[in-house]
């Protein structure tokens, strides 16, 4: 959680309002005022405002996580000027030329801020668009910093300007979120700020150079002052205000004198929709006194509506000093991130381990069911199902088919005898030849010489009858064809003499010779 602390010094008066903003709530931790006598020095000023910040945030509550403090609106200019539709996206570079001519002093020892208003409603849409800007001294604004800075140790990191920080109050207060333009005046001892808001956004602010000293006697002055205001606003496009609200310092009779002057109602600015963190604490009595100062408080925190001066040679830059500061909160929440990891890191490798054990017990299962041995480790499930799957390296080829029976037939017919094969069928290992010879003896003959065969077993004759009108013989003669080597279950290779046919085929051949 971060504290913001607004700081708002007047000539008479410092006025300090602190908030406490978090993710989801942001509380109000309290207000807290010193009078400043007539002709104190710098150095009792200071420690005014040192004081002021203590009595919010308490001896041991340090100076928040961030200040912002506001300029004098009397030193400041605050404009609306028209920029060319073209230029939006180099406003900042446009704009100090158009300041220029408007302001009394060089723009060159000026820093400035600005936010865009809302196109008026007429027939030329896009040629021009108006800009909301204010201006100090850069001197001027520098001087307000470094006396907080000698006061409280610490640089202030926004400054505001003139009623511009009343602004950011309407994020905490729904009476000045209305659609209809609201007058804010906020009465200080020597000078009045005002800025008229239309939909929550400002568009017009003036610093009057009347305040609460002088009055009654001054009133018709700062109300005239503040009808030429609301005149000039009118006179540029503006509307006229439907209500208005006063904070500042308290005045007795000051809504009525107002009211009459202005012609509109006036209340005194009702209390923020912060839950305070002190309760019924005496300050808090009325909250309006210090609306500036809470205004600036808001501004810190994100989407401000006010404007901020530190831009430039004053932009605000954080330092050692501050990350020194944030040491400790940047040690618990890596403390935090380390613990957070570890644990993730822990449920994770938990997680692993049950799906571990769970896969290990489902692997044991299949493996008793498919390898007969059960196993949870991956190695051993590996090993049997490589010895279940190993297959033996033996040659699938036969060591004699079909055309080895065919060679071995020729090479065991002699070569003066006439014979002719008319079928040659082998089938799974068993082979019937048709055959034609000269005569029965022939055919014996035959079948003798292939019984010497290694790979024909069981040959026979199983019938002979002679060829229709004629005098040869036909013969069908059948045997095995089964080799030693393809008995043994011994891995081999087929020898180099024998066919790389099929084991199983049939083949027919005619002739003699």
């Amino acid at each position: 959680m971060s504290v913001y602390v607004g700081i708002d010094i007047e000539a008479s008066t410092v006025k300090v309002a602190a908030i406490r903003a978090s993710y989801r709530k942001t509380t109000l931790v309290g207000f807290g005022a010193r009078e400043v006598p007539e002709g104190a020095t710098d150095a009792q000023r200071a420690e005014l405002v040192k004081e002021a910040v203590r009595a919010v945030l308490g001896e041991k509550g340090g100076l928040g996580d961030a200040l912002a403090i506001a300029a004098e609106g009397a030193k400041s200019a605050v404009v609306t000027v028209d920029l060319p539709a073209n230029a939006q996206k180099a406003i900042g570079d446009v704009l100090p030329f158009e300041l220029e001519p408007v302001i009394p002093f060089d723009m060159s020892e000026a820093v400035f801020d600005y936010r865009m208003l809302a196109a008026p409603v007429s027939g030329e849409k896009g040629v021009t668009f108006p800009v909301l800007a204010a201006v100090a001294r850069t001197a001027d604004v520098r001087a307000r910093i470094d006396f907080v800075k000698a006061a409280l140790g610490s640089e202030p990191e926004r400054v505001g300007v003139g009623a511009f920080p009343l602004a950011n109050l309407v994020s905490v207060t729904p009476t000045l979120a209305g659609e209809a333009p609201i007058l804010l005046l906020d009465l200080g001892p020597r000078s009045t700020d005002l800025v008229v808001l239309e939909k929550g956004e400002p568009v017009f602010a003036r610093t009057l150079s009347y305040g609460t000293q002088g009055l009654p006697q001054t009133a018709p002055k700062m109300a005239r002052e503040v009808r030429a205001s609301l005149l000039a606003h009118r006179a540029a496009g503006g509307k006229a205000p439907t209500r208005t609200f006063l904070s500042g310092a308290p005045v007795g009779g000051a809504d009525v004198f107002f009211s009459g002057e202005l012609g509109l109602p006036i209340e005194r600015l009702p209390a923020s929709t912060l839950e305070p963190e002190v309760p019924n604490h005496p300050e808090a009595a009325d909250p309006a006194k210090y609306a500036k100062a809470l205004g600036l408080a808001i501004g810190l925190g994100p989407k401000p509506m006010g404007l901020n001066l530190r831009k430039g040679p004053l932009a605000y830059e954080r330092g050692f000093a501050w990350v020194k500061e944030k040491v400790p909160l940047l040690a618990g929440l890596g403390a935090a991130i380390f613990v957070t990891s570890i644990l993730s890191v822990s449920a994770d490798l938990y997680s692993i381990s049950r799906e571990r054990k769970a896969l290990e017990g489902a692997l044991g299962v299949v493996t008793k069911d498919v390898l007969g041995e059960s196993t949870e480790s991956a190695e051993r499930a590996q090993e049997l199902l490589g010895k279940l799957t190993t297959v033996a390296d033996e040659d699938p080829m036969p060591h004699a088919d079909a055309f080895d029976v065919m060679l071995k037939l020729a090479e065991n017919i002699p070569q003066s005898m006439v014979h002719d094969i008319e079928e040659l069928d082998v089938q799974k290992g068993h082979v019937i030849v048709h055959g034609v010879v000269g005569s029965i003896p022939d055919a014996q003959g035959i079948m003798t010489a292939l019984k010497n065969e290694h790979c024909f077993s069981d040959v026979k004759i199983s019938r002979t009858n002679q060829v229709v009108g004629g005098e040869r013989q036909k013969y069908v003669m059948e045997f095995d064809l089964k080799c030693p080597e393809d008995q043994k279950s011994v891995a081999g290779k087929k020898p180099s003499g024998a066919s790389s046919a099929s084991p199983a085929g049939s083949a027919s051949a005619g002739g003699g010779k």
